[in-house]
């Protein structure tokens, strides 16, 4: 016998005709498989699908004054829904959001109207207020260990009761004096609530500030190494210490970023309507976490990205504004939203089933 027949292999070849068995880890996807594995694709999908509804049914809604007027409502609940949206993605929530715009809202104009200073200090001042609030909340979180439901809760309950307290201790009634007359009023107001024409159309510097935002926040999480941080500290934080990510400077960092959301849009309030009613703000909590889960974020953390609440928030805009359009009753606004909320729930686990799937 030849050594070339006694180098023949002890095992059996394939049949050269039969398909090779693929390892699921290294499987190569579809591309619509890869599109549904991205978070936002569900709530872009929903987003068209809204405006294509209120399109057919609410005439009004195709006019440019009613889109702008849409894009505004929306632009309120984004740019907040953006921090709130990065604070799920590290495994934490703030339920002290809503009250915490009123908050700053409030330190602004009562310091500045009480104490007769440019509001520029108030502002400022404000600004201190609102990141020391987020930087307290995410102090109690990694120091005591508790759920960040119940410490941002505690704090939810504080905000209430101290913004309607201090407001009638300090100027007799449940609502702050009127600002617009005072140094600085006209440059803050064109920084935080003016408005620009297009083709005819005024549109609100919120707008601007959302898209600006959400580009920001786009770029931290997908080519900074903060980003890389918060995606390790939702997904496991033990994890993510024992290969050296600051868990602790990320989740302060995170809840200051919301304080830093509550500022500005508080800001934005004031100069807008020139007073603030200490009793706003319950509940806007909720609109913008359901604008972030909408988005694709998911309430276990690290998952998620800042394009989807973007979609998110339109989508509460849109429906916000066309019921009003289409002659509802605007009492069905909620009902919209939890169905909204509920469906884009069940978007998401059918989109992660299906993008793991082999």
């Amino acid at each position: 016998m030849s050594m070339s027949q006694q180098a023949q292999p002890a095992v059996d070849r394939p049949p050269a005709s039969g398909r090779k068995q693929a390892d699921g880890r290294t499987t190569r996807r579809s591309l619509p498989l890869r599109l549904l594995a991205r978070p936002e694709v569900g709530v872009f999908l929903g987003a068209v699908a809204v405006l294509v509804f209120f399109l057919i049914t609410a005439p009004p809604v195709r006019d440019g004054s009613s889109m702008a007027n849409i894009l505004y409502q929306s632009s309120t609940i984004g740019i907040m829904a953006l921090p709130v949206a990065l604070l799920m993605i590290g495994g934490e929530f703030d339920l002290s959001a809503g009250v915490a715009v009123i908050s700053s809202a409030l330190t602004a104009s009562m310091l500045s109207y009480q104490l007769t200073l440019n509001v520029w200090t108030g502002v400022i001042v404000a600004l201190v207020v609102s990141l020391a609030i987020g930087g307290i909340n995410g102090w109690m979180v990694v120091r005591t260990g508790l759920p960040s439901f119940l410490v941002t809760l505690g704090t939810f309950l504080i905000l209430q009761g101290a913004n309607l307290a201090v407001t009638k201790l300090v100027t007799g009634n449940v609502a702050t004096d009127d600002i617009s007359d005072m140094d600085g009023f006209d440059q803050a107001k064109k920084v935080f609530a003016s408005s620009f024409g297009v083709g005819g159309v005024e549109v609100k510097i919120t707008v601007i500030w959302w898209l600006v935002f959400a580009a920001l926040a786009t770029w931290v999480l997908l080519r900074t190494r903060y980003g890389n941080w918060i995606f390790a500290v939702g997904g496991n934080k033990e994890s993510a210490r024992a290969v050296g990510v600051p868990v602790h400077f990320t989740k302060i960092s995170l809840f200051m970023l919301v304080g830093f959301g509550a500022w500005f849009i508080g800001m934005h309030n004031l100069f807008s309507f020139n007073t603030v009613q200490s009793g706003e703000g319950v509940g806007q909590e909720l609109i913008y976490i359901a604008a972030a889960v909408i988005g694709g974020c998911l309430l276990t953390g690290g998952y998620g990205s800042a394009i989807g609440p973007v979609f998110g928030a339109f989508m509460f805009g849109m429906v916000q504004q066309g019921i009003v359009y289409a002659g509802w009753n605007p009492d069905w606004f909620k009902a919209f939203l939890g169905v909204m909320l509920l469906g884009a729930v069940l978007i998401n686990l059918w989109v992660g089933r299906a993008a793991t799937r082999r």
